[in-house]
């Protein structure tokens, strides 16, 4: 099962998130804060990572788990409200692979993520 994490501030987004990843198969972990996300991605790397711009220390995060023993495996996206060009970019660099687009719905994860929940 592949493992994902949702690191996001609101509790609301990481509850509809979990409920419509884990029903397409994976294993879904939330974490409410950016130290949250690093310290359980030190534990055990997801094989892919939501971060929410707005999450304190958003781009810190990403850059810190590439960083981290088998952190360029880890596939991140980077979810931002608007398509900001000035704030994509910037979280390119940090190295984020990908962007969604808040808010998300079950249609939007599931033509993400429906070719990657049980590719090995």
């Amino acid at each position: 099962m592949r493992r994902l994490m949702i690191a996001d501030g609101s509790e609301a987004v990481r509850k509809v998130g979990k409920r419509i990843l884990s029903g397409m198969g994976f294993l879904v972990l939330e974490a409410p804060s950016s130290l949250d996300a690093l310290v359980r991605c030190e534990a055990e790397l997801p094989n892919i990572l939501i971060v929410d711009a707005a999450l304190d220390g958003a781009l810190d995060l990403i850059a810190n788990i590439r960083h981290l023993p088998n952190g360029t495996s880890v596939r991140i996206y980077y979810c931002v409200v608007e398509a900001d060009l000035k704030k994509m970019m910037a979280g390119k660099r940090a190295g984020a692979d990908d962007f969604l687009l808040k808010p998300f719905d079950r249609k939007i994860l599931t033509s993400v993520f429906a070719s990657q929940s049980m590719a090995a």
